[in-house]
């Protein structure tokens, strides 16, 4: 194994905060009452396009001006309601030291996800951000993985790994063969991901480690 992929919401960061609330911002602008933040994690992980329009219904005409008004807030305020998990820093930093080659790979916007890496003090520790495009070139998690091994080219699919909190990110390294690592403090169901093809499930981010030894070396 040579490199690692991380996805960031829910992942890296409990970002619930942020997301749910430019969420509520978005709906109301179409008269929708969404008072319980807690209902609206689904907005936590797939592109902000497709949610809009499998869960209210939205044309995509619609759902496009939903996302637009969602990050009117987010950019501005939601952006940082967000904390890193504990163990983020010790596991970046115990990667790097045993020189795996260190990636993001997420759905947001690619500057948004620096924007919040650069909030927290960890840019620096990546060696590429990977990210969804305002032009919906990139959205999904397959094309983010996709435009990450282009950029990488050098490293077979083989010898990098995903660490993902949802069945967005497992079965989008499925479909580019990609091994996935699960991890249980996210916003997706556990079961559901091994079920999906996890290599495993870990508790904490500084597990990491020891378990890609245990699975791949």
């Amino acid at each position: 194994m040579k490199a690692i992929l991380f996805d960031l919401d829910g992942t890296l960061i409990d970002s619930s905060e942020g997301i749910t609330k430019s969420a509520q911002y978005a709906l109301s602008h179409f008269g929708i009452d969404e008072p319980d933040r807690n209902s609206l994690f689904f907005f936590i992980g797939p592109p902000l396009i497709n949610t809009f329009m499998e869960h209210y219904g939205f044309t995509k005409e619609r759902a496009l001006e939903a996302v637009e008004k969602y990050r009117e807030r987010y950019n501005k305020i939601g952006i940082f309601e967000c904390s890193l998990f504990p163990g983020v820093k010790e596991c970046i930093e115990a990667l790097k030291a045993a020189g795996y080659r260190i990636g993001l790979a997420s759905s947001k916007p690619e500057k948004s996800c620096e924007r919040i890496l650069e909030h927290f003090g960890i840019l620096d520790m990546f060696d590429e951000v990977v990210g969804a495009t305002f032009d919906g070139r990139i959205d999904t998690k397959e094309e983010v993985l996709n435009e990450v091994m282009r950029r990488w080219s050098d490293i077979p699919r083989d010898e990098m790994c995903l660490i993902g909190d949802t069945m967005f990110d497992i079965e989008g390294a499925n479909r580019v063969n990609v091994p996935s690592i699960a991890v249980s403090f996210g916003f997706g169901d556990v079961n559901e991901m091994v079920s999906a093809g996890a290599k495993a499930v870990i508790d904490d981010l500084r597990q990491l480690p020891d378990v890609l030894l245990k699975l791949f070396d």
